[in-house]
């Protein structure tokens, strides 16, 4: 199997995993949660999101990953990491801002994530061999992301009860 293949596997299968979990354990009980609870729980993972900086690391990163990549990726994952902490804190503090940061953060973070994928497949085009260290991120950490977004958008756009 090439390498591009076992990439595009890890990927394939970790958004199988996450949806999995997501279905059997996340939605029953963020469905069941007040809303800007539930929110502020599927945003928090995301607070995390600051390891995408990494790709900025020399020795973490191959030389050969392409800084075009490298600097949108992490620094669209900075703006993500603090959308989220806003989002968090706004929400867990019911200010009358809460759901519209929340709008702002998903549709920044998902964006940036969608974003990043197409870049790395299509645009500038990186390998997975370039990403070294930081192999773990689109393969596990996207997909989780990704998976969390999904559920956020699902929240947002119903009505709140």
């Amino acid at each position: 199997m090439t390498v591009e293949a076992l990439f595009g596997l890890s990927i394939l299968m970790s958004f199988l995993a996450f949806g999995i979990v997501a279905r059997l354990y996340i939605w029953p009980r963020v469905a069941a949660a007040p809303r800007d609870d539930a929110l502020a729980a599927l945003a928090a993972p995301h607070m995390f999101r600051f390891i995408g900086l990494s790709f900025l690391v020399p020795g973490v990163v191959s030389p050969t990953l392409s800084p075009d990549f490298a600097v949108l990726a992490a620094y669209g994952d900075l703006g993500a990491t603090i959308l989220a902490i806003l989002t968090v804190l706004a929400l867990s503090a019911r200010l009358s801002w809460a759901i519209p940061v929340a709008w702002v953060f998903n549709i920044w973070g998902t964006v940036d994530l969608l974003d990043a994928f197409y870049q790395g497949q299509i645009g500038v085009g990186i390998g997975p061999g370039s990403l070294g260290a930081a192999y773990f991120i689109p393969t596990v950490i996207v997909p989780l992301l990704l998976t969390t977004h999904g559920l956020m958008f699902w929240l947002l756009a119903r009505p709140r009860r």
